[in-house]
């Protein structure tokens, strides 16, 4: 099986190259100066490919880097924004013809069905021609023979034609632009033996050898279109997420009308309106509403989700009972779902070590099969001076040495590797993440947001005044401070608040309000008791005199105990650095069974930190959520941050989980590295192939049609071999949550990171 893909469209079939203006129309923009722009070009088909285009590309001013997804046939391009180079122009001149990608819902599988039309006229072909030769195997008369060979050329040539064209339409755009691929040596062994056959047809030879010809495509293309389902297959997580992109939504102008736009015309600031049923087309907030909401693509929690105004909702979220009117917070290209597709997406495209050496030895395979083919001609000509049989064996060899299985060991496991973490809500920024997650042998944890969930509750309210409670409560559930919704939760259920007038928030310090001639305050003890208690935490105050105080704990995320357990079954040492406490930190981290911890690190101490323990032959695995992580993500030697994290974290990390359970990070590691043993075992098997078959075709006891066969067997090997990655399970969740108490420290402004 080969990892070249099928003839590409043309720019015509496309509808034209874009212009540079709609390329920049197109682009996104990253900040610093630097914008993206996703270009497909189905002319990519190997490792040779890549090598071209991103080198190309490299070279342009401006472009500060190009990088090619071989399953999806997509350049992402990154270039300075003072001029918009020529990308297009130079595509079309390397031989790629190319256009701008698009990631709207499935619009079909151009690719398949050529390839499934192909493989049909070619097995259509090789049966008939196969039962002819059946005739001449069985010993017909001379005119019989010949008849049928003439029957059997008139098959062969149009399945040649157009089911051959697939791989000749690739070699030769290779080799008109000065170039090889995997298809020139397989177009040349076709074409010659169709040709050998000819050339013993008209000379009344005994044998002709068409059912090879058509036989050897036929197999070549049931290779292919393997590959093809299977990577398609492995990317079906990513089609999953384009179809639940909505193609527009209703926008609420300011005159009152309303006006459909597509998805893409969606700009921040507008207000949409949301129907129970639909999906949220971009983030955005909640203007007007209430409802319930399906957040299971954003959260992997099945439970419904309350919205209310002011709730932030992330795009690709299911509205499941009121309407909304919702106003959009971003684009539809820099929303949560395309993040995911372009986290996906990105994670076949990294340049790992493993990547790197597979592409050097496709690098050589050109020249030297074409070489060796041609040595074991002339040495089998001046071993027994027959040409036919010369030309046969060496047929023979270019087929079978096709490097296939080669160009498939890695990619291939990257992209199933990257679904299995996908189903199990874990995203994958790039390919070369995996690697050095197997590389990893410790974890430094972030404590707030990472080990707990930055969600504190109130305890002990069995000892509050309900009423004191409901009055506490009823002021509380006018700020969104985490505090302040502990306290509302808590009281939630309890008796009915007073009616407040004057309710006003003071960041830093609390909340006040009136109910009759009375003041209460809620926050800051020093503040709410107008600095006459001496009462530590958060309290309520009435006129300056205490009713309540409050204590709050953390929540550990779900299993961190079992994780931390589980990461030292995988022989990873743990340590916890964070910016908070040196109390709360020891609390948490005696609480999961971890003895290295360290509290109030800055940023620049946690670098420092990580920075040693490398000098020391450490390879961390860095997991952290705030921005105080974002420099210790960067500097690790790889990155997990939730995806309730920060941007600037998310960004900074090689990968994002979704879930609560911290299980996610034992899990990845559990993945990366059975990732990194069937990449060497497809390595192992392909030089192993490669070292039995070529001796064998090199001695002429391998026919043209063998060779196919063998070729494509050694592809279909390596990519089941990957799927075996595949049959692996997630642990099972454990929803309690453990919590831990933190006494409360008086910040009503929120937890330390």
């Amino acid at each position: 099986m080969s990892c070249c893909a099928p003839g590409a469209e043309t720019v015509a079939e496309l509808g034209g190259a874009p212009s540079r203006e709609e390329v920049l129309l197109a682009s996104r923009d990253l900040g610093d100066g630097i914008r993206q722009t996703d270009l497909s070009v189905p002319g990519i088909h190997c490792g040779a490919c890549i090598r071209t285009v991103e080198k190309g590309l490299g070279k342009l001013a401006g472009v500060q880097q190009a990088r090619v997804n071989l399953s999806t046939r997509r350049v992402v391009v990154k270039w300075h924004a003072d001029k918009v180079p020529p990308l297009v122009e130079t595509l079309a001149a390397l031989g790629y013809p190319a256009h701008l990608f698009d990631t709207e819902a499935d619009k079909g599988d151009p690719e398949l069905s050529r390839l499934i039309r192909a493989l049909a006229v070619a097995g259509f072909a090789a049966m008939n021609i196969m039962l002819l030769s059946v005739s001449v195997w069985s010993g017909a008369d001379a005119e019989t023979r010949q008849a049928f060979h003439w029957i059997s050329a008139a098959l062969a040539l149009p399945t040649l034609l157009y089911s051959g064209r697939i791989f000749f339409r690739s070699a030769w755009g290779a080799l008109r632009h000065g170039r090889t691929n995997m298809d020139v040596p397989i177009s040349i062994g076709i074409c010659l033996a169709f040709g050998l056959s000819v050339y013993d047809t008209m000379h009344n030879g005994e044998h002709a050898y068409f059912d090879a010809a058509t036989t050897l495509i036929f197999f070549l293309l049931i290779g292919r279109t393997l590959d093809h389902v299977m990577r398609e297959k492995a990317r079906a997580a990513v089609h999953g997420l384009i179809r639940l992109t909505p193609h527009g939504a209703t926008v609420l102008r300011a005159d009152g009308s309303l006006d459909y736009l597509p998805v893409k015309e969606i700009e921040p600031g507008m207000l949409i309106l949301l129907a129970a049923g639909d999906r949220v087309p971009v983030d955005a907030v909640v203007a007007e509403g209430i409802s319930e909401m399906d957040c299971a693509i954003a959260t992997g929690e099945s439970a419904p989700q309350r919205a209310v105004p002011g709730s932030a909702l992330q795009a690709g979220t299911l509205n499941l009972s009121g309407p909304l009117a919702i106003t959009a917070t971003a684009r539809a290209e820099d929303s949560f779902l395309a993040e995911m597709v372009r986290l996906m997406e990105a994670a076949e495209g990294g340049r790992a070590r493993y990547r790197r050496l597979a592409d050097r030895a496709a690098r050589l395979y050109s020249p030297v099969v074409h070489a060796t083919a041609f040595l074991t001609f002339l040495g089998w000509m001046a071993a027994t001076g027959d040409w036919h049989r010369a030309i046969g064996i060496a047929i023979a060899v270019l087929i079978i040495t096709c490097p296939c299985a080669l160009g498939l060991a890695v990619p291939i496991v990257q992209v199933v590797a990257a679904r299995r973490l996908f189903e199990n809500g874990i995203m994958v920024k790039d390919g070369s993440g995996l690697e050095r997650l197997a590389e990893a042998d410790m974890v430094a944890f972030d404590k707030t947001g990472t080990l707990t969930l930055g969600r504190p509750r109130l305890v002990g309210q069995e000892r509050i005044d309900p009423d004191a409670l409901a009055f506490a409560a009823a002021l509380a559930a006018h700020s969104r401070h985490p505090l302040s919704r502990a306290i509302a939760a808590a009281g939630a259920h309890g008796q009915t608040g007073p009616h407040l007038s004057d309710i006003s928030e003071h960041p830093g310090l609390g909340l006040q309000a009136r109910a009759g001639r009375d003041v209460y305050r809620l926050g800051r003890a020093g503040w709410a008791l107008g600095g006459g208690g001496d009462e530590g935490g958060t309290v309520l105050s009435r006129n300056g005199q205490l009713l309540a105080a409050f204590t709050f704990e953390d929540t550990l995320r779900p299993e961190a105990g079992e994780a931390v357990s589980a990461l030292r079954g995988l022989g990873l040492g743990a340590e916890v650095l964070s910016g908070d406490e040196m109390e709360a930190v020891a609390a948490t981290a005696n609480r999961i069974g971890i003895e290295d911890h360290a509290g109030g690190l800055l940023p620049a101490q946690k670098v420092a930190r990580l920075q040693a323990l490398a000098g020391e032959g450490r390879k961390v695995l860095m997991v952290g959520d705030g921005l105080n992580d974002a420099p210790a993500l960067a500097a690790a030697h790889v990155s997990m941050a939730p995806a309730s994290a920060a941007d600037i974290g998310r960004n900074a990390a090689d990968f994002v989980f979704l879930h609560e359970p911290l299980s996610a990070v034992p899990l990845a590691v559990a993945v990366a590295r059975e990732a990194g043993r069937l990449i060497r075992q497809n390595f192992g098997l392909a030089i192993a192939y490669n070292a039995i078959a070529l001796p064998i075709a090199i001695a002429g006891y391998v026919t043209p049609l063998v060779a196919a066969i063998a070729m494509s067997l050694s592809s279909v090997i390596v990519v089941a071999n990957a799927l075996r990655l595949r049959q692996g399970r997630a642990p099972k969740r454990n929803r309690q949550e453990r919590p831990y108490r933190q006494a409360a420290t008086g910040q009503a402004v929120g937890l330390p990171g």
